[in-house]
């Protein structure tokens, strides 16, 4: 094989083991509310340069949300070495999920506060951002919410929706958090 033929097989070779660029499915709004400390909490200051996951949940629930907190307990344990990840947990139902409530939640569920957040406020704002932004479920008093948790990289731009059923999408999730992790952006 001739040189060139050689560099031209070795850049095609590279070329097909790079992973594709994860989908980019919209930009998440810089938003205020309130964190399990009864705190404002300001997306742009706690979140802004940050890769984050988010999911949707409420304190009451006897369904999936205790797994889905689990869950994301397990990938704060995972990925606990990555000081530029968060975590987000927004409430459902913002009329009995108090900071107060939120913040026993998140003990009980053995949440690091200083990666993970629980976010409450007025109903209208939550739903915009569930409804709008993430474009996963209402927040309208139904308390039927997605059990999927979504990443989110350093711009606020979503990457990646993974459900919480599926043990192969949530080790795809901790890949990709790294992934964005590693980036420069």
């Amino acid at each position: 094989m001739r040189p060139l033929g050689l560099l031209a097989f070795f850049l095609l070779l590279c070329a097909c083991s790079q992973e594709p660029a994860l989908p980019s499915y919209g930009l998440v709004p810089v938003f205020q509310l309130i964190d399990q400390n009864g705190q404002h909490f300001d997306s742009a200051t706690a979140l802004g340069g940050k890769v984050w996951i988010a999911d949707f949940i409420f304190t009451t629930c006897a369904g999936p949300c205790p797994r889905m907190s689990r869950q994301m307990r397990q990938l704060q344990q995972q990925l606990r070495n990555a000081t530029d990840l968060r975590f987000v947990s927004f409430t459902v139902d913002p009329d009995r999920d108090t900071p107060q409530v939120l913040s026993a939640y998140a003990r009980r569920h053995g949440a690091d506060l200083r990666q993970w957040t629980f976010l409450t406020g007025p109903q209208e704002r939550l739903h915009a951002l569930a409804r709008h932004a993430f474009f996963l479920n209402n927040v309208d008093g139904s308390l039927e919410h997605s059990t999927r948790f979504v990443l989110v990289d350093r711009k606020s731009r979503i990457r990646g929706y993974y459900d919480t059923s599926d043990e192969q999408s949530l080790n795809q999730l901790a890949q990709h958090a790294r992934r964005l992790l590693a980036e420069r952006w």
